[in-house]
């Protein structure tokens, strides 16, 4: 074997150590007996039973999970459509604002974006009665913002990849503009839309800045939770909470890399 091959090797080594050892390292803590969480006594699933019984720490999970399932369809929604403007109606009357409009959530720092909305709320709530408090929508409608943003350029950079004969030959055989779209078009992007339903649940699941801004009593996400706990101390229950999303990560990214390599497959099939 070739020295730079074995030196490739070893810094891909090196990368996958770093990235995986802590995460290792929190799954073998969560199933320790000690309160300590770097200290092993011995094995124990003591923390798992513990966590069923913090209502404040699964309230916020299920609030959190929530929110971020909530996002993740309505940015996919958004950022498609605005994905598809972007690639396909060419240069309009405005399309540098819309352009920017789209871009604006990604460069902007959160905290920006939080106050913005936050006092955007207040002056609603004076003048309109709505919303009545900080709660799930505020929250939600922060997430999507900033979300949908990622899900247009994964869809406006997929769609620009597409053939146009495809979509043309269906109009030609009959189709409706809108019966092309989603008969064609959409089957052939939705690797994409399951990545950008992907990262826009995990942008959702872990954001801080925005969710400290937007929630208010009775609605703090898992983040905010975990933030405020760690200042006091580590907690193992948080190890088992984080082992189960991992867990659960962990099967739908696999599931969802079967699903894009089978359509993947299916597609290339076809085109030969």
């Amino acid at each position: 074997m070739k020295p730079n091959r074995w030196l490739r090797m070893l810094a891909l080594g090196i990368g996958f150590l770093f990235l995986y050892i802590p995460i290792i390292s929190l799954v073998v803590y969560s199933f320790n007996e000690s309160q300590l969480v770097t200290v092993w006594t011995r094995f124990s699933t003591r923390w798992y039973a513990a966590l069923r019984q913090d209502d404040e720490l699964m309230s916020a999970a299920w609030l959190s999970l929530q929110v971020a399932l909530l996002t993740a369809f309505a940015s996919v929604v958004i950022g498609t459509w605005a994905g598809f403007v972007l690639a396909r109606m060419g240069r309009f009357r405005g399309f540098t604002l819309y352009t920017g409009m789209i871009n604006a959530p990604l460069v902007i720092p959160e905290v920006i974006q939080g106050i913005s909305l936050l006092l955007l709320f207040v002056e609603l709530g004076q003048w309109l009665g709505w919303p009545a408090g900080r709660g799930i929508v505020t929250i939600w409608i922060g997430h999507v913002m900033l979300c949908m943003s990622y899900v247009a350029i994964i869809v406006q950079s997929r769609v620009r990849d597409l053939h146009p004969a495809l979509e043309e030959a269906a109009l030609d055989l009959g189709a409706t503009p809108i019966r092309v779209f989603f008969s064609v078009t959409l089957p052939l992007i939705s690797q994409a839309l399951i990545a950008g339903w992907l990262l826009s649940f995990t942008l959702s699941f872990d954001d801080v800045v925005l969710s400290a801004f937007l929630s208010g009593p009775g609605s703090t996400t898992l983040p905010l939770v975990v933030l405020s706990r760690v200042r006091l101390g580590l907690n193992p229950e948080m190890n088992a909470l984080a082992t189960l999303f991992i867990a659960v990560v962990s099967v739908g990214v696999v599931a969802a890399n079967v699903f894009m390599q089978r359509a993947e497959k299916k597609r290339m099939e076809m085109a030969v």
